[in-house]
């Protein structure tokens, strides 16, 4: 894939709003389950991000990447591993900057997104979105 650095600004971008998105879909799981039901923090946040993920998904293969790929489960799988890395570097942030540096959970939470964000656009545009 040739770009200009103008066309992986654009795209970057539209991940960063699809990624906004997602960040409602994930804090929103996340505090349900975590105040409203009283589940684990970390399982809350588990569910929130993999919901936030799928979500992501369509979202980037429709509008980001517009993707053609007839692969679609194979597609979808490839962003969900890279997601799913992702959710560990994500559990491993909250736990340093929470449980260690006793910062607060959803600060923690949000510095991680901004963390792993990075990753994921990298890894779904070298990997999932290629083609």
């Amino acid at each position: 894939m040739t770009e200009t650095w103008w066309t992986i600004l654009t795209r970057f971008i539209r991940f960063g709003l699809v990624g906004a998105s997602g960040m409602l879909v994930d804090f929103g799981v996340t505090w349900l389950c975590k105040e409203h039901f009283r589940w684990n923090k970390y399982v809350s946040n588990s569910l929130g991000f993999i919901l936030a993920a799928t979500n992501n998904y369509f979202w980037n293969r429709l509008w980001t990447f517009q993707s053609q790929n007839e692969a679609v489960v194979r597609e979808y799988m490839s962003f969900v591993i890279i997601a799913l890395v992702g959710l560990g570097l994500n559990n491993l942030i909250i736990y340093l900057m929470h449980e260690r540096l006793r910062l607060n959970f959803y600060l923690s939470k949000l510095i991680a997104i901004g963390c792993v964000t990075l990753w994921n656009f990298t890894m779904n545009y070298v990997f999932t979105f290629s083609a």
